[in-house]
């Protein structure tokens, strides 16, 4: 579907022998520019709260700010930044995204030396440098199927999304080693020096891809936007996945929020067992990375993606059921199977997108269902502390996970039960609609 370059041995080229896309000069660019800046990103989440307790001593209330204020572009500039990606080249805007978010971190450390560091600079920060993750995370997945054709989605998708489960271990703990060795304000820079890198990385890319949508005729921001909404609402693969994937983040930040007291006041862990017990999520995101590939092959992209969320969600049942001692594992298996599943379902319907899409809706596809599915995060994250106030901390936990069990009877909802595989195209979908 997408023009690619199809040169001997090199991703899009149909006749020569396969070799893993590590072995290709640009895609190791494109991965290592991903995942240098998911690894700032997860750093940063956790770098601005210490220099907001340790330096500026900020209530918790300014802490409760400063965390939505990471989320709020989502919902402020989600559905215009897919119309806007969509006009522009994309590889430029990844590189200007990571440039942008370098420069806002370094103002934190130049501004504690100088003695004027407020919260509201830290709120600005953490607003804009979420801006700059909203163009990141719609140009990348615009980008990358440009990068490396169709046929290389799957393994493209499974070996970013490994990494991306890998940084979310190490980015927060790398992020309050880094803090404690060179103080709060001082480690910023180390985060910032992560996104200049990750701006390196795209500017070293040099396979051309097809940016024709500047050439596009313009409709209007508000017009394109609706495009990207009933594509997305009116489709009916897609209409069953986000709402699917709105209701399982609701469930997921709602036991997500209160995990960390239940396993501390509960269970009666401590500290540094949590720490553990919570790394079980990365772990599982490495495996679904791993057994995704083998998955699809045996059973098919749309079969595989239904096999691991009606299998694999169902252990997250499992971390209600923690008890002192050796009972802590059945938090540690739920949570590695819930995780695992989502970041194998994560790559399948990654590449369906990328490969379902025309690529002058991409952008805005990626926005939409992303702008659907976050809303309803903070939701969710209230709604499980006020369970867990009112009802209890493990009563919450049933209920979320309960709630995120059944949450997948929704994908049984339109033609996804059907199928052996996803499409890879609208018109391939009509077609079977219509036989």
């Amino acid at each position: 579907m997408h023009e690619t370059a199809d040169r001997a041995g090199e991703p899009g080229n149909g006749g020569a022998a396969r070799r893993s896309l590590f072995a290709h000069r640009d895609f190791r660019l494109f991965w290592a520019g991903e995942t240098t800046s998911v690894f700032a990103s997860n750093a940063t989440g956790l770098a601005l709260p210490l220099v907001a307790v340790t330096v500026l001593d900020s209530s918790p209330l300014m802490l409760g700010f400063l965390a939505a204020a990471v989320w709020l572009p989502w919902l402020l500039i989600g559905l215009p930044a897919g119309a806007w990606v969509d006009r522009l080249p994309k590889r430029p805007v990844l590189i200007t995204c990571g440039l942008v978010s370098a420069a806002l971190l370094v103002s934190v450390p130049l501004a504690w030396y100088a003695g004027a560091l407020t919260i509201g600079q830290l709120l600005v920060v953490a607003l804009v440098t979420g801006g700059a993750t909203v163009f990141f995370v719609t140009a990348y997945h615009a980008y990358f199927p440009l990068l490396v054709g169709e046929r290389d989605l799957m393994e493209g998708n499974a070996k970013l999304q490994g990494s991306e489960s890998a940084m979310l271990m190490v980015g927060p703990s790398a992020g309050g080693l880094i803090a404690q060795a060179f103080g709060a304000a001082t480690g910023v820079l180390v985060n910032a020096g992560a996104y200049l890198v990750s701006a390196f990385c795209m500017t070293r890319i040099r396979t051309p891809v097809p940016e024709d949508t500047r050439s596009r005729p313009r409709t209007g921001l508000r017009t394109e936007m609706r495009e990207g909404l009933h594509f997305v609402l009116k489709d009916a693969y897609f209409k069953p996945i986000v709402l699917y994937g709105a209701m399982a983040n609701l469930t997921l930040d709602g036991y997500q929020s209160i995990y960390v007291a239940f396993l501390i006041r509960t269970v009666g862990v401590s500290p540094g067992v949590v720490g553990l017990l919570v790394a079980a999520g990365g772990v599982g995101g490495i495996l679904g990375a791993f057994v995704v590939r083998p998955l699809v092959r045996r059973f098919g992209s749309a079969r595989g993606f239904l096999i691991g969320r009606f299998v694999a969600t169902p252990f997250g049942l499992l971390m209600p059921l923690a008890s002192p001692d050796l009972g802590v594992l059945f938090f540690f298996v739920g949570l590695l199977a819930v995780d695992g599943s989502l970041v194998a379902g994560n790559i399948s319907l990654d590449s369906f997108r990328q490969a379902y899409c025309p690529p002058h809706l991409l952008g805005r596809v990626v926005a939409t269902t992303t702008f659907i599915k976050y809303s309803t995060i903070p939701v969710g994250a209230i709604l499980g502390g006020f369970l867990g106030d009112r009802i209890g901390l493990r009563p919450t936990m049933w209920i979320m996970t309960g709630a995120l069990v059944c949450c997948s009877l929704i994908l049984l909802w339109g033609p996804i039960r059907r199928v052996r595989d996803f499409p890879d195209r609208p018109a391939d979908r009509n077609e079977e609609l219509h036989a």
